[in-house]
């Protein structure tokens, strides 16, 4: 009823409005407009509500920001080149050198190459004349109007590349540069002083330049930083080839002569080969050591330390090894008839880089065990050259412990196959590792884990690509750590047991052991690379703890292989690879535990960066305990006498270990 009057009442009050204003009225009643939608900065903001109006208005102010910083770091970058561009046309211009008008970068430093005694051939191939030492080492570069001069040992028997980063700055630089002059750069040659050239070659050239000297600025920051730094002392590995597969020395004249100019670079000492697929190479226990022994003669003349190193491995047969080694005939004749002496895959493929760690105690090799057969070898070195170590002159022993020398299952022989970076497969299939298996098994009370896993992928396979490796895999199933466990295990007996017998020889000897840099995939859960190397490290367990208790029962100088890079050809993020990352977790691991550390470089030659990568991981700045290498072993791509290694680089590398940069190589 109340609804009703409300009604009428209403009709009544708007009666007169409606005779007075029939217009008005009827606006007033209109429904109003549908707001505007709206669109784009402010549909966003709209649906965000105030607060995040606000954080995108300082977004926005923000964007403008980087937007304004991008322009200024333009324009940076273009008075960069320009200043660059200005040293190239010095060259040109004061140098006085024969340049064509429009002369890039390779021009210019095959004429500095020429200009400085060298050879430029029309392929870029660049060498010395073949002129004495001692008047190569003392030929001076000479250096015309505007310049410093450059010292003269700065060009020992290096690239012209090299030698530009050796060198210091040789020209004083205009920072007064105008930015009108930025797009556009005036090279004079000779005194043609109007010829003009387009800015892109200069500035393309010039940035080449400019990257050798900014690389040489960064050196001498860090040459001040190591002056005064622990000494690390250097060895140098001889290459493998000098003694041939009858122990005989094949060119001491080039022996010497190489000797001699480690010797110019102040190394501290030499590492040697001794491989068992030499010396009992036909009969077992019959043992020739003739080469050997005119190899240590020599070494004594230049007064150099000796390490020496037991190498019960293959060594080469592939594109990355230059020698070819193979194990004592005689076992190889044994593994014929008992193949399950030798590592062993999953698809049966024996591997013959090394014995199986199953035999350690099988007497399997004519009436020997694995570790028996060790024991004889070097018992036999040391008798035949216990007045080496009467004088001094050997300073430790490396044993081999596995594939290519280095704590290892052989998982990643090129010879099967593997490619970096695969994951590797398991080396646990011949008879006497499942023995061992199927034991542990049993003592676990769950015998059908006695197997190995069934979906592990291939040598070349990827983590996520195996139902074991991948995230969440079985490899952290209850299945899966023990088999981990036991796998790596027995590498840790094998280590054991053979340092055991080590201990008995070399009495009062530094013992050397080489841990190996399976980086790749260490950003993944699983480490899968490390898991079929031997090492228990995924992402959720510390690997090298284990090892490391048993190294330090020993007294054993751990050596890291420290790779600063990955593989040629390759990118560390297609195989999620973590160098430095490794490098750390095994160099703290061994330092917690008192260990002494040493290192050595990987194949690859390393040119500057990587060998400032090395010096700071030798002697770590920021470690309170200021804990350093005891030694560094510089694996070198071929031998020195061929030409192949940079000497003003390994002479650069050699004196940050020691601490002592000369002065020719510090700015004043």
């Amino acid at each position: 009823m109340s609804g009703s009057l409300n009604d009428d009442s209403f009709h009544q009050d708007l009666q007169p409005q409606a005779n007075h204003g029939s217009d008005y009225l009827s606006h007033q009643l209109q429904p109003p407009p549908p707001p505007r939608r709206p669109r784009g900065f402010a549909a966003t903001a709209a649906a965000m509500g105030p607060t995040s109006t606000t954080a995108a208005a300082t977004g926005g102010k923000a964007k403008r920001e980087r937007e304004k910083e991008k322009e200024r770091t333009k324009l940076r970058e273009r008075h960069r080149r320009a200043i660059t561009s200005r040293i190239l046309a010095g060259l040109r211009q004061y140098g006085n050198f024969p340049l064509p008008a429009r002369a890039d970068m390779n021009d210019v430093l095959a004429a500095l190459a020429r200009e400085a005694g060298w050879v430029v051939e029309t392929d870029g191939t660049t060498y010395r004349h073949s002129t004495p030492p001692s008047q190569s080492q003392g030929a001076a570069f000479p250096v015309r109007s505007g310049v410093s001069p450059i010292s003269s040992g700065s060009f020992k028997g290096c690239s012209i590349k090299a030698a530009l980063d050796c060198q210091p700055s040789v020209l004083r630089i205009d920072e007064s540069l105008s930015p009108a002059s930025l797009d556009s750069v005036v090279i004079t040659e000779r005194d043609a002083k109007n010829e003009k050239h387009t800015a892109s070659s200069p500035l393309h050239a010039a940035h080449c330049l400019e990257d050798q000297l900014i690389q040489d600025i960064h050196s001498r920051e860090n040459e001040s930083q190591f002056r005064g730094t622990p000494y690390v002392p250097v060895y140098v590995m001889l290459a493998t080839g000098i003694i041939n597969n009858f122990c005989q020395l094949i060119d001491p004249d080039g022996v010497r002569q190489e000797l001699s100019h480690l010797q110019s670079l102040n190394v501290d000492g030499v590492i040697v080969d001794c491989w068992w697929g030499i010396v009992e190479a036909w009969n077992p226990q019959k043992y020739v050591w003739s080469g050997y022994r005119d190899l240590f003669n020599i070494i004594r003349e230049f007064k150099l330390k000796v390490q020496v190193v037991m190498a019960f491995h293959a060594c080469g047969g592939t594109e990355s090894e230059d020698a070819f080694i193979k194990l004592p005939q005689w076992v190889l004749e044994i593994g014929k008839d008992n193949p399950d002496i030798f590592f062993t895959d999953r698809e049966g493929r024996r591997n013959k880089d090394c014995l199986s760690w199953g035999i350690d105690k099988e007497r399997v090799l004519r009436g020997r065990t694995g570790i028996e057969v060790y024991f004889d070898f070097m018992r036999s070195f040391h008798t035949e050259f216990n007045d080496l170590f009467a004088e001094g002159l050997v300073s430790a022993i490396e044993v081999g412990l596995g594939a290519s020398g280095e704590l290892k299952y052989p998982s990643f022989s090129e010879r099967m196959g593997w490619r970096y970076p695969g994951i590797g497969e398991f080396q646990c299939y011949d008879k006497y590792l499942q023995q061992s298996l199927r034991k542990a098994a049993g003592l676990r009370g769950h015998s059908f884990w006695a197997r190995g896993p069934d979906n592990a992928g291939q040598y070349n396979s990827r983590p996520h690509e195996s139902g074991f490796f991948c995230e969440r895999g079985d490899y952290d199933s209850y299945y899966g750590r023990f088999f981990l466990q036991w796998y790596a295990q027995t590498l840790i007996y094998h280590v054991d047991n053979v340092l055991s017998l080590a201990s008995l020889v070399f009495e009062e000897t530094n013992f050397i052991v080489k841990i190996p840099a399976v980086y790749w995939w260490y950003k993944t859960s699983s480490h899968a690379a490390e898991l079929t190397a031997g090492f228990y490290n995924p992402s959720n367990q510390d690997g090298y703890s284990p090892v490391f208790d048993v190294l330090k029962k020993h007294s054993v100088i751990v050596k890291l292989v420290c790779c600063g890079m990955p593989v040629a050809g390759q990118e560390e993020g297609d195989a999620l690879a973590d160098p430095e990352s490794l490098n750390w977790q095994i160099l703290n691991s061994a330092w917690d535990r008192g260990l002494t550390v040493a290192g050595e470089n990987s194949p690859s030659c390393f040119d500057r960066d990587g060998y400032m990568r090395i010096i700071d991981m030798a002697k770590p700045r920021s470690d309170p305990d200021r804990h350093h290498f005891s030694f560094f072993a510089y694996r070198q791509p071929s031998a020195l006498i061929q030409g192949a290694v940079c000497f003003p680089e390994l002479n650069y590398f050699i004196k940050c270990m020691h601490g002592e940069i000369e002065g020719d190589l510090v700015p004043s």
